[in-house]
């Protein structure tokens, strides 16, 4: 495993943003891990996330892309510290552009979209904290394909849960990739998690226990992907 990525998943941790006990999720489902990106909230944290965000995009798709797009809400600080760091770490300058939930009709920015505007052959890459039925990217692609005819070269998200989407048959993610036709990848998958975690310390405390190891090979049992 990559150092960066071992060093992103000790700092979900420490953030607070990825936690184990048990969780329902909004899907109804009893998870022993949930994850929160909201939880990222100082700029240390921030500065950090965008550079891990930044290298999973080079690894994953290069830089041959124009504008990073984050979906409202989360995606918003998300798209603007990796277009940050994107500079930061390769001299890569590219424009940020979010949506907004509501459109704004007045001021000179009206519309549904914030930060660059979208250009007919822009390139964009995606990015959100996790998907889990892909509901965003079903209302956000809509919204980008109607600005301008752009070209979607990937999603990254934090964390790939490995479980099976709407369709109940391959994951979240691989259903978005099936449905749109582009990569959809992750800084992380929950298998690398438990192989970093499981009964290592992470600030003295060993984070994935037997119990809570036993708690998520059930829960995959239930909801992984079955090969």
């Amino acid at each position: 495993m990559e150092q960066y990525k071992e060093e992103f998943i000790h700092f979900m941790v420490e953030s607070h943003v990825l936690r184990f006990g048990s969780f329902t999720l909004k899907s109804g489902r009893q998870s022993p891990f949930f994850m929160n990106a909201g939880a990222y909230v100082t700029g240390e944290q921030l500065h950090r996330l965008g550079k891990y965000y930044a290298q999973a995009i080079h690894d994953n798709f290069g830089l041959d892309f124009d504008v990073v797009f984050g979906p409202a809400y989360k995606g918003i600080p998300l798209a603007v510290v990796t277009a940050i760091a994107l500079q930061e770490l390769y001299g890569k300058e590219v424009r940020y552009c979010c949506n907004r939930k509501e459109v704004k009709d007045h001021g000179a920015d009206k519309g549904n979209l914030l930060g660059a505007d979208l250009h007919d052959g822009d390139r964009v890459i995606m990015v959100e904290d996790v998907t889990t039925s892909g509901k965003s990217i079903d209302e956000t692609y809509p919204i980008l394909k109607g600005a301008a005819d752009v070209e979607v070269k990937g999603l990254i998200v934090s964390l790939n849960r490995m479980e099976v989407g709407k369709g109940g048959v391959v994951t979240a993610q691989k259903e978005v990739q099936e449905k749109y036709g582009f990569p959809v990848a992750s800084i992380v998958s929950m298998a690398e998690v438990v192989e970093c975690l499981y009964n290592k310390e992470v600030e003295g405390d060993v984070v994935i226990n037997d119990d809570i190891k036993a708690a998520i090979d059930e829960y995959y049992e239930q909801y992984g992907v079955k090969e």
